[in-house]
């Protein structure tokens, strides 16, 4: 991971060109948007989009607009709005009274539509979806793999009179026509050698109820229309869009050109593609609706609900955003820079506790019967603020069951009969046996002797010793469930699949295990939904939604650097 400790300062070719746009006078303000469509949960990707939005604005003393693309009836929902508020919330930046929605401006579009059919610029068109395709052409490689782009067809509906199609287009609103039986075009050249460009859809006809608008409409812009004329209607100066919507810019740039517009500026980024993770609404949406997960918010999705409640924070977020920087070129970024971010950042704020997931009894044989010691604990070593708390000790406790081995391999520094270990913030105790069960053979209690000389961190120079296990007590530990998550796709770029292949198929579906017989301290019994601990050698963990009274339920967030687990992984 050094070359990560030592990343320097993240890129930005977009404050340059904005500076520049304000420099030479093209705008004297900055005004960006983040424009989500309501028919999905915010992944991580989206938050680079919106991260770099709001920062831009932020950085230039701008203001950013909430922006909801809502002209998609058949998908969108007001759950999704909530959802999305929510999350961009949580990350930390702040609308304010900027919030808007692209279906309040269906009149204004409408009438911008309806000037362009006035110049020309448009008409209604009877050729069906299939047709339409058809007639546009597509992109032919040769021989030399070489791509060319064939000419298309005009519509035979392509020239039309200006009246014409004003009386159809006022038709079509009117509910006149069956579904998909018109649409309207713009009229720019079916020769052009940019696809998108080729008199693209502008209207469609569709009954579908709008979940803000019900049945006031039954034409619907298309979003290579709404979006930039809804832009130049906000007077969004810098419209920052993924690399993939480049291809789109000679469009957008037309519609706002024929609409006489403000001339908002769009400006292309690389999106964000992680390692081991999908960022495509559509696959998400997939993994949902057939239940490979349990919703928007298992803590194995990359949504930012999943992330959430996975335990991480949005301080880590935005430092991994940071990070990576804004570049003009689509890479992958290692999901274990994400990782990092996270870690560095639970390191200083998460309190350290100590809970057993797999709980093995350790009877102190000469422990004093009856007797409960308080032991000082240290809540959090990077902040002195965090204070001290009490653990109690007693003659039998509950270990891991991996910190014990009847017969050890080579630097294995942990407990084994005649080995000696301290327990944190306790004593040093020596293995002097162990109990099996005699139908199964396994270990069922380790027996130990105590050094009373080595409490806390003392220890006779002729006592030290190399392995610290943690423990709790068996008279005051409180059960736990504990949820451990792998990664849900092991392949490192899993939307990278050969044609004909389900991608659902290279899923892990071992991705989550449940240890319901664990063990904490006594005050992990207060804990709250959202509350993160480190699990002292184990992890960071978070509380989930899921706990109540009688029930404490805990994520694994992220796992800590294991240097034993390397060791056993090259043999010892």
């Amino acid at each position: 991971m050094s070359d990560i400790e030592t990343a320097s300062a993240p890129s930005n070719f977009i404050r340059d060109f904005v500076a520049d746009d304000l420099a030479t006078g093209r705008y004297d303000r900055v005004l960006t948007r983040f424009p989500p469509e309501p028919n999905g949960w915010l992944h991580i990707g989206h938050a680079k989009a919106f991260s770099i939005d709001f920062g831009i604005a932020a950085e230039f003393g701008g203001k950013c607009n909430l922006r909801f693309d809502d002209t998609n009836p058949e998908k969108e929902d007001m759950s999704y709005v909530e959802a999305i508020k929510r999350d961009v919330k949580w990350l930390g930046y702040d609308w304010e009274d900027r919030e808007f929605y692209a279906s309040d401006y269906y009149e204004h579009l409408y009438e911008q539509a309806v000037k362009i059919i006035r110049k020309g610029k448009a008409y209604v068109d009877d050729l069906s979806e299939e047709e339409i395709k058809e007639y546009r052409g597509t992109n032919v490689p040769d021989k030399n793999n070489i791509t060319h782009t064939p000419p298309g067809r005009d519509s035979p509906y392509r020239n039309r009179t200006v009246e014409e199609n004003l009386d159809l287009f006022a038709r079509m609103r009117a509910g006149e026509f069956p579904d998909g039986s018109k649409t309207l075009r713009a009229k720019i050249d079916m020769a052009h050698p940019n696809l998108l460009m080729r008199d693209p859809v502008m209207y469609r006809i569709r009954r579908e109820p709008h979940y803000r608008t019900g049945t006031a409409w039954c034409i619907y812009p298309m979003y290579d229309f709404q979006h930039p004329l809804s832009d130049a209607l906000e007077g969004v100066t810098h419209s920052l869009c993924s690399l993939e919507y480049e291809i789109h810019r000679p469009l957008y740039d037309w519609f706002i050109r024929e609409a006489e517009a403000f001339p908002s500026r769009q400006i292309e980024f690389a999106r964000l593609n992680l390692t081991h993770t999908v960022l495509s609404k559509r696959w998400l949406l997939r993994l949902v609706q057939e239940g490979f997960v349990s919703g928007w918010d298992d803590p194995r999705m990359p949504t930012l609900a999943g992330l959430r409640r996975r335990g991480f924070t949005p301080e880590s977020i935005r430092d991994f955003m940071n990070r990576i920087g804004v570049a003009k070129t689509d890479s992958f970024v290692d999901v274990q820079l994400l990782e990092y971010c996270l870690r560095e950042d639970l390191n200083r704020r998460a309190r350290r506790v100590m809970a057993v997931l797999r709980p093995l009894k350790l009877v102190i044989e000469n422990w004093p019967d009856g007797k409960v010691e308080e032991l000082e604990a240290v809540n959090n070593p990077e902040d002195p603020s965090a204070g001290t708390r009490k653990v109690p000790f007693s003659g039998t406790l509950y270990i891991e069951r991996d910190d014990f081995m009847e017969v050890p391999p080579p630097k294995y520094f942990r407990l084994f009969p005649g080995n000696s270990v301290r327990l944190r913030y306790g004593y040093i105790v020596t293995c002097t046996g162990f109990d099996k069960d005699p139908a199964t053979g396994e270990v069922t209690a380790v027996r130990c002797t105590y050094d009373p000389e080595t409490k806390g961190g003392n220890a006779p120079d002729n006592r030290k010793v190399k392995g610290t296990i943690h423990w709790v007590s068996a008279e005051s530990a409180v059960p736990l469930e504990a949820r451990l998550y792998d990664r849900l796709f092991p392949n490192e770029r899993p939307m990278d699949v050969p044609p004909g292949v389900d991608w659902v198929g290279t899923m892990n579906r071992d991705s989550l295990e449940t240890v319901a017989g664990a063990l904490g301290e006594p005050c992990l019994a207060e804990c709250k939904p959202g509350d993160r601990y480190q699990f002292e050698r184990l992890g960071y963990f978070t509380c989930d939604p899921d706990t109540n009274s009688g029930r404490r339920v805990f994520n694994r967030t992220v796992s800590l650097r294991d240097t034993w687990a390397k060791i056993a992984q090259k043999g010892g």
